[in-house]
């Protein structure tokens, strides 16, 4: 197996150790955090999936999504405000 050397910073390094799992080597967060996941195949799979849906029922699914949408965007940005506050 080749081995590559880099550096990083501490900052850096503090992060990726933070992030991976319990056990998990740095190789191995890496590659599991930059391995694509998922493909057409897995995708298609759910084409038609919610073709019975009636339309009352499609509204009301795309209104209760925009309005998750909405309640994070204003969660995200008041946690923003709050760093640059900070």
């Amino acid at each position: 197996m080749v081995v590559k050397t880099i550096t990083i910073t501490k900052d850096a390094y503090e992060k990726l150790a933070s992030s991976k799992k319990e056990g998990e080597s740095f190789s191995e967060f890496i590659n599991r955090s930059f391995t694509k996941k998922g493909n057409v195949e897995d995708i298609m799979k759910f084409a038609g999936a919610w073709s019975d849906m009636s339309e009352e029922e499609a509204n009301r699914l795309h209104k209760h999504i925009e309005d998750v949408r909405k309640r994070a965007g204003k969660q995200r940005r008041k946690e923003l405000m709050k760093h640059l506050l900070s």
